[in-house]
């Protein structure tokens, strides 16, 4: 029919593959491969629940995983996580704060993003952009399976007062990201609510702040991917009577330099930190993230058309934004005082939403 063969025709990239993998034997001693999936199917206005099970979720049982799908609406049912992770033994204590175990535990456990919501904007740099949203979500499924690992850096944000929280890409700060949360209020203007919510605030003024930042540092090197052989047991032998006859000589401990921090008074309408996780392929030289500050003298025509372009495209900057690259930045605020810093660089793989 008409039907099926347009749904053959969603899918049939992805047949070849699976037929392939499908035709592996698994070992007597080897584990089925396991995948927890945290879900949250409030997203693409409560489709993502049907995209998953009807385009992801058979690609994974026909390549033999076992699947977990925990459902995940609100910050306050992250224990339900927890759970699923102490089952899998991937956490020990009940007592464990998450946040301090993050390098520990979920540096080891390879993570994918499976694009199924609206605005996709990690994906983007994952997986190649496709129209079609079947074909998105397929390709990135196909990725998992076949292992493809990209590093990405990890934004972290802490404060005095509250627990750090992680981005992989940015955080936005200041008055246009203001205005985008309160643009649905004027739902009643229709195509003219972007305009209105910047015109009410272009008034509004934003306090100076001071800004301490430190210099890129130089990248450490890439683990090596494959693991050396282990020596047989005459190399051990040898090289433990030759540290008994000829000890090494320890060198003495020298004290780090201190960290040369660069102060900087600033006064702008928007600040933005992002990493670099947007061509997440491109070989870098140093750890950095990029903090743009744009200009806090534009008038309320400049500030109107800037918002409206940062509605649709919130990573763009105002025209004379000036850009600063670091590895850590402090920002101090009236009454509070926020860190940025990179958290860990690691391998992500290429099923959390």
């Amino acid at each position: 029919s008409y039907g099926g063969h347009w749904l053959y025709g969603k899918h049939r990239f992805v047949l070849s593959y699976l037929t392939a993998f499908g035709h592996q034997l698994i070992g007597p001693q080897e584990h089925l491969k396991k995948a927890t999936v945290i879900l949250n199917p409030a997203a693409c206005k409560g489709k993502a629940n049907r995209l998953f099970e009807k385009n992801a979720a058979p690609i994974l049982h026909l390549a033999g995983m076992e699947v977990k799908i925990v459902k995940v609406v609100l910050i306050a049912r992250f224990p339900e996580v927890q759970k699923y992770l102490h089952k899998m033994g991937l956490l020990k204590n009940d007592n464990l704060n998450i946040f301090k175990c993050f390098y520990e535990t979920f540096s080891k456990i390879p993570i994918a993003f499976i694009p199924l919501g609206c605005s996709n904007s990690l994906s983007q740099s994952l997986h190649l952009v496709s129209n079609n949203k079947v074909q998105h979500i397929t390709l990135a499924t196909l990725s998992i399976l076949k292992g493809e690992t990209v590093p990405l850096d990890v934004l972290q944000i802490k404060s005095e007062k509250e627990q750090p929280v992680f981005a992989l890409l940015g955080l936005h700060w200041g008055a246009f990201r203001d205005v985008a949360c309160s643009i649905s209020n004027y739902w009643y203007l229709g195509p003219l609510k972007t305009r209105a919510a910047h015109w009410f605030s272009s008034l509004k003024q934003w306090p100076q702040t001071s800004l301490s930042y430190l210099a890129p540092v130089p990248r450490p090197p890439d683990l090596p991917t494959e693991i050396p052989p282990r020596p047989n047991l005459l190399y051990h032998i040898y090289r433990r009577l030759k540290n008994y006859w000829n000890p090494p000589i320890q060198e003495p401990l020298q004290d780090p330099e201190p960290e040369r921090w660069e102060n900087k008074d600033i006064s702008t309408l928007e600040l933005t930190v992002s990493t670099h996780n947007k061509n997440p392929v491109k070989r870098r030289e140093a750890d950095s993230m990029l903090i743009t500050l744009d200009p806090d003298s534009l008038t309320a025509g400049q500030f109107i058309t800037e918002g409206t372009k940062k509605a649709l495209n919130p990573m763009e900057s105002v025209e004379n934004a000036l850009q600063i690259e670091d590895s850590a930045a402090c920002l101090s605020p009236p009454e509070v005082s926020i860190f940025f810093g990179k958290a860990l660089g690691t391998d992500f793989f290429v099923i959390i939403h």
